[in-house]
């Protein structure tokens, strides 16, 4: 063995997922090729049910974790079963075995160091040995028939061409099941979304599945309805959408491809309503939030709170409209608030929390302050001076499982729900968040019209507002404007789509710089440089841009930005990973929600320290830190995070910056639409420089095709008042 292994038993687990069998306990070693020394060590990762009674080969590493110390990282393992007869004997008298110590013996004398194949090969071998009747000689071969299939099945999965975290997150999820599931069916595993559909597919057409086998069609039809839906944003699909998407896979005629639709409207996994195509789950989404908001919208009224005593005592002056979106906020049973940015939304939230809290004698229990981001939640805490938490968080999401513990069955108790950035919700979010509140809860929410919509499925505030059946109360006037500022103007004259000269002249707080798709890197180089001799950092300035690739997008933005912000020093640790090298204080983005460590999709830390193993010199962990949130991610985790110094606008989404540089070049022409330059340039609190070219920006302001997506929910609602 030249890996690193330990050989024992399970000594206590500690922790257990069972959706994908990550464990963590403590391990009895009996012998190892490490140099730890004591006899019991914590052991982590994907493993199957582990059992005090069995002896196991565990392979992987000794890691350092910084709050739990030396450990065993776990990346494979076999069940150990013994050889020498002394070992037999011990092993078959166990109480594993329904035999005692002397009949071990017998078994062990009579087979020699075979005993285990000979049993497995022929069970009635064991009629040899007196006094064993044959349920003793049933559970003696069903418990090493047990020990086999475990490590038998993990590796039949493996030559298959699943790797070992695969194999064994369905055995833990398939049990012994899973050799048959994949010989009937292997495209059911898509079911799970653990496994991208290509490596599935990959390894079905291995195993012989013909291209045109119904299995692997039907398989093929959900897949790309999966992808159509979320690269588009749609929640339902034409027929001739997917009978071109598949024809790129398989050539099948329209009656098959008829046929296997219907197929899948029996086996409950799309709906067909007036030749709109659905995923089960987009469907059944939207119809749950229709019927809940106008359940809502349908109760009776029973709060009257008067807001003019509040009002009149407060220091703040609010317009008319502002007053009425807080009048329907304490009292209506649902409120939707739109509006730009410097509309007074921040102080309108402040205002109803206040308010409510007040007059209903409400403890900051009873008022639940949600957003969909963690930055978003964070400035929502900040401005109300009520506590706040991320949709995620508050629904207690599990990311194995992609399932949340609050739902329809254990709903929260708040009496109101406020929620901002509600452009950013998409449809299954949306779904979460009603099934997780109790359905008399006040629902207030707050967002804007023209930002962005969600990245995932749906277009959910565009979708209520639209439908004009609920009420929703549209702010229009600034109030945060200083003097001299231009920003927000410019965010108003791009949403009106007004073009004039004043997008190009140099204001106190705005330039805009010509540049083209050669020239563009350089002058964003340039004047980064020039802010940072000036004292700014990167916590000052974010460069946003519309997409990844290209000369002038975000990967080749933040190898660029780094060098400037953060470059290579003696005295700071650096790491390549992939094609990426991260250093000590480089600025990171999250990639993921990731609930368990506080930290999600959007978030931006900084490396705090990458700990690299002496012995091995690899890096064993990153250390990030989000505003004092110190996050620790192990090299399987690395794939979560990516520089920060450039990021997606759609990324930005839910943050505000004091300086925003972003390219708008030609390159990046069919990106550039309406609300993603609206969105870019309104995440710029202080000062914005756009560099780029003229014409790509008015391009941009003028293009609306973002507004096209496909949902159902207006609709619903519509038909819900118009029958």
């Amino acid at each position: 063995m030249d890996k690193s292994y330990i050989i024992g038993s399970l000594y206590k687990q500690i922790y257990r997922n069972e959706i994908n069998g990550y464990l963590v306990a403590l391990f009895k070693i009996k012998e190892t090729n490490t140099d730890y020394e004591d006899n019991i060590i914590n052991i982590t990762g994907v493993l199957p049910k582990l059992s005090d009674k069995k002896e196991y080969i565990l392979y992987g590493d000794l890691v350092t974790h910084p709050k739990y110390g030396l450990q065993f990282s776990v990346t494979s393992f076999d069940i150990n079963l013994p050889t020498k007869e002394e070992e037999l004997v011990t092993f078959l008298s166990s109480d594993l075995f329904p035999i005692g110590i002397k009949t071990a013996q017998k078994i062990v004398d009579t087979f020699h160091e075979g005993t285990i194949d000979k049993i497995l090969a022929n069970k009635d071998c064991l009629q040899l040995i007196p006094r064993l009747n044959e349920s003793k000689i049933n559970k003696i071969y069903d418990t090493l028939k047990d020990y086999q299939n475990t490590s038998n099945v993990v590796l039949e999965l493996t030559k298959l061409g699943f790797d070992m975290k695969e194999a064994l997150s369905f055995l833990n999820k398939y049990e012994s099941k899973i050799l048959t599931t994949v010989k009937d069916d292997i495209y059911t595993l898509i079911d799970t979304d653990e496994i991208p559909f290509a490596k599935i597919d990959e390894i079905a057409i291995n195993m012989g599945i013909e291209e045109d086998d119904e299995r692997r069609v039907k398989a093929l039809i959900i897949h790309v309805m999966k992808e159509l839906c979320f690269m588009k944003g749609d929640t339902y699909l034409t027929l001739e959408e997917i009978s071109l998407s598949l024809s790129s896979y398989v050539t099948i005629s329209p009656e098959k491809l008829e046929y296997l639709l219907q197929k899948l409207i029996t086996e409950q996994k799309i709906i067909i309503k007036d030749k709109r195509y659905y995923l089960k789950k987009f469907y059944d989404a939207e119809i749950y939030i229709a019927e809940r908001l106008c359940y809502l919208n349908d109760m009776p009224i029973t709060s009257h709170i008067n807001i003019e005593k509040y009002i009149d005592n407060s220091k703040i002056k609010y317009d008319d409209i502002q007053k009425k979106a807080i009048q329907s906020g304490v009292n209506n049973n649902i409120t939707i608030i739109t509006g730009g940015p410097g509309t007074g939304k921040t102080t309108i939230i402040r205002a109803i929390t206040q308010i409510i809290t007040e007059e209903n004698k409400l403890k900051s229990s009873d008022i639940a302050l949600l957003a969909p981001t963690g930055r978003a939640a964070k400035k929502m805490m900040e401005n109300s001076g009520f506590p706040a938490s991320t949709i995620h968080k508050y629904l207690g999401w599990d990311k194995d499982a992609n399932t949340f513990s609050v739902d329809e069955y254990s709903p929260k108790s708040e009496k109101y729900i406020i929620v901002d950035e509600v452009s950013m919700i998409d449809t299954l979010l949306m779904e979460a968040l009603l099934k997780g509140t109790k359905r008399s809860a006040k629902l207030i929410l707050v967002g804007d019209y023209y930002q962005l919509p969600s990245v995932s499925e749906g277009q959910i505030l565009k979708d209520l507002i639209d439908s004009d059946c609920l009420p929703v109360i549209r702010l229009s006037q600034i109030y945060r404007q200083t003097e001299g500022s231009y920003i927000l103007n410019l965010a108003y004259d791009i949403k009106e789509k007004n073009i004039s000269e004043d997008l190009f002249i140099k204001k106190d707080d705005y330039l805009f710089i010509n540049g083209d798709n050669d020239t563009s890197l350089g002058i964003i180089k340039e004047v980064i440089e020039r802010a940072v001799k000036k004292g700014y950092t990167d916590r000052d300035m974010q460069v946003l841009a519309p997409m990844y690739k290209s000369v002038n997008g975000i990967d080749n933005l933040n190898i660029i930005l780094q060098e400037i912000f953060n470059p290579p020093s003696d005295r700071k640790k650096e790491i390549h990973y992939k094609d990426v090298t991260y250093r000590e204080c480089d600025k990171v983005l999250q990639l993921v929600n990731d609930p368990d460590n506080n930290v999600y999709n959007g978030d931006i830390g900084y490396i705090e320290d990458i700990i690299i193993s002496p012995e091995k010199k690899i890096t064993t962990q990153i250390n990030i830190n989000y505003d004092g949130n110190i996050v620790e991610y192990t090299p399987d985790k690395f794939i979560n995070f990516r520089h920060g110094y450039a990021i997606s606008i759609h990324k930005a989404q839910g943050s505000e910056f004091n300086t925003v540089v972003m390219p708008i070049t030609p390159s990046f022409k069919r990106m550039l639409y309406n609300k993603l330059v609206y969105t870019g340039v309104t995440r710029a609190k202080k000062s914005l420089i756009l560099v780029g070219d003229p014409n790509s920006f008015i391009y941009g302001i003028n293009n609306d095709y973002v507004d096209n997506r496909k949902t159902t929910l207006k609709d619903l609602i519509l038909s819900r008042y118009n029958n």
